[in-house]
């Protein structure tokens, strides 16, 4: 009976002592949100499951010896909770990171009106967790190797005494991993490009959306996600619209005949644009820019606070002067001749042939 009872008391008292914790971190953030309404609650919450599954691991390591169970896989079992209770206290660490990370940007967003900061500590904060987790990975997986099969311990040593070969050999094999490792920290602190920035890339215009330690997402206008590696934004040229500042103008051009009222024009581009909620009120303009013998190429010039309104500007700003062109001044809109020229109908057989020789 007390062979039963002993391990069962061992089982029962680690789970008491699991469960009281999560009670105890429960009642302990209710508290603190009581006291600060600020602290993030369900941010904290993420920490209780690791954490429980971290004491459960501990606690059964260090009191099953008063089981008494005197199997021959004792020493397997031990290693295998030292193993989970790694596995936990990693799974914590990333967790608190995560954590931390989301606070000091929440608190930062809060301090600042500087939607540019924001972005540039969240792209950080984002690539400094990924190498945080990646480093830890690796970490745990090998002490737990170690831990789990005590026979590669040699063979563990050996590889560290033979690291700086190794090494050589990984950093030739992985260049392009390496590289793109490398891009990843300078676009991280170097402020180059940052999550939420509108970049127009090979042709596309869009918005970062994700930045990891290899490839950078660009999320389309038409909502299709392009994605590149992040060495990329390091070699090669690419517009950023929302490096310096937010605020963008946005130009339409028109060809129209050579009788359109341009003054006229003008004046209907601005009472419009100051009806446009789109528009900020910095600059505007309307100017003719080129004259052909066909037509003349009117600019429109309109400023607006973001890439998204400029766009939507644009397009308003186009078919409104189109329109309005249209309906009072029809004859300013680009005619292509389609008539059939009676002069040459109309000429002497011969002269219609030397007329169509010199125009061949």
């Amino acid at each position: 009976m007390e062979e039963i009872l002993r391990p069962l008391i061992v089982v029962l008292g680690t789970a008491a002592i699991t469960v009281s914790a999560g009670l105890l971190v429960e009642k302990l953030l209710r508290y603190g949100a009581g006291r600060r309404p600020n602290i993030a609650v369900p941010s904290l919450r993420r920490l209780r499951l690791p954490l429980q599954v971290l004491l459960a691991t501990v606690t059964l390591h260090a009191v099953y010896p008063l089981a008494e169970l005197d199997l021959r896989q004792d020493t397997v079992i031990r290693n295998f909770l030292a193993t989970a209770a790694v596995i936990a206290a990693v799974w914590l660490v990333i967790r608190t990171t995560d954590v931390v990370a989301e606070s000091l940007l929440r608190r930062y967003a809060q301090r600042t009106s500087e939607i540019s900061r924001v972005r540039q500590l969240r792209t950080q904060l984002g690539l400094v967790r990924r190498i945080v987790t990646s480093v830890l990975v690796v970490t745990t997986a090998a002490v737990a190797i170690m831990l789990l099969f005590p026979s590669l311990r040699t063979l563990g040593t050996s590889m560290l005494a033979s690291a700086g070969v190794i090494g050589i050999i990984v950093g030739v094999a992985a260049q392009s991993t390496l590289s793109n490792l490398m891009a990843g920290l300078q676009i991280a602190f170097g402020d180059s490009v940052k999550i939420g920035d509108t970049v127009v890339v090979e042709g596309e215009w869009g918005t970062v959306e994700e930045i990891t330690l290899a490839f950078l997402t660009v999320r389309i206008w038409d909502d299709r996600r392009l994605t590149m590696p992040v060495s990329y934004f390091n070699s090669q040229p690419y517009e950023n619209w929302s490096r310096g500042g937010s605020q963008i103008t946005g130009t339409v051009f028109l060809h129209l005949d050579h009788s359109t009222p341009v003054p006229q024009l003008r004046e209907h581009l601005h009472s419009y644009l100051r009806e446009c909620k789109e528009w900020d009120g910095r600059n505007w303009n309307l100017l003719v820019t080129d004259s052909t013998p066909t037509d003349i190429v009117v600019r429109a010039t309109m400023s607006a606070a973001d890439a998204d309104d400029v766009w939507t500007l644009r397009c308003a700003v186009r078919e409104e002067l189109l329109t309005w062109l249209g309906r009072h001044h029809a004859h300013a809109l680009p005619k292509i001749a389609t008539s059939i020229n009676h002069s040459v109908e109309q000429a002497r057989p011969d002269d219609r042939v030397d007329m169509r020789a010199a125009a061949t």
